[in-house]
């Protein structure tokens, strides 16, 4: 029996670089935005144009995706997921590629459970030959073959196109609902 294949993103899915982003802007340009603030809009949007080439600027030196925290609930998730189905880390990593060395640490330390011949840095998610793909940016579901799944993120509220994952502990019976689709 074939295994289902889902391909998951890493910033914003399973590392939670939100709460980084917040913090590096509390300390840098002493804001902070509630989640209503937030909700709908991108780090761009928050931060205008020089804010935000800051923050990649700071993306850019790589270290920034060592220490993210994980996203609730996605180590017992993908480790239920691991045991009856194919995972794939993809992540867009060539934005910053300099966070190669870095997400490789931090996936080892946090998903060790998983292959990580099964770890794929990436550009353009099209090449990702799954059946599902979770991430937070529709972007990625354009020219994805598969179906996606849009994980919950502030800035995504507006986006109703995709089924939506809100929190991990409703992976198992989201993706179960799909495949009988």
């Amino acid at each position: 029996m074939t295994k289902t294949r889902i391909a998951v993103d890493m910033d914003e899915v399973i590392a939670d670089a939100l709460t980084a982003m917040r913090s590096w802007a509390r300390s840098a340009y002493q804001r902070e935005w509630t989640d209503d603030e937030m909700a709908g809009r991108s780090m761009g949007e928050l931060l205008g144009k020089d804010g935000l080439a800051a923050l990649h600027a700071h993306m850019h030196e790589g270290e920034f995706f060592r220490h993210l925290p994980v996203i609730d609930g996605a180590q017992a998730a993908l480790r239920a997921l691991a045991a009856d189905h194919e995972i794939f880390i993809t992540t867009a990593a060539m934005e910053f590629p300099l966070s190669l060395k870095f997400k490789r640490e931090w996936l080892d330390e946090h998903f060790d459970f998983l292959n990580p011949l099964n770890f794929v840095f990436c550009g353009d998610k099209s090449i990702i030959n799954a059946d599902f793909l979770i991430d937070d940016h529709a972007r990625h579901f354009r020219r994805f073959v598969g179906q996606g799944i849009l994980f919950d993120g502030h800035h995504n509220v507006q986006v109703n196109d995709f089924p939506r994952l809100k929190h991990w502990r409703d992976a198992e019976s989201l993706i179960e609902n799909l495949k009988r689709r």
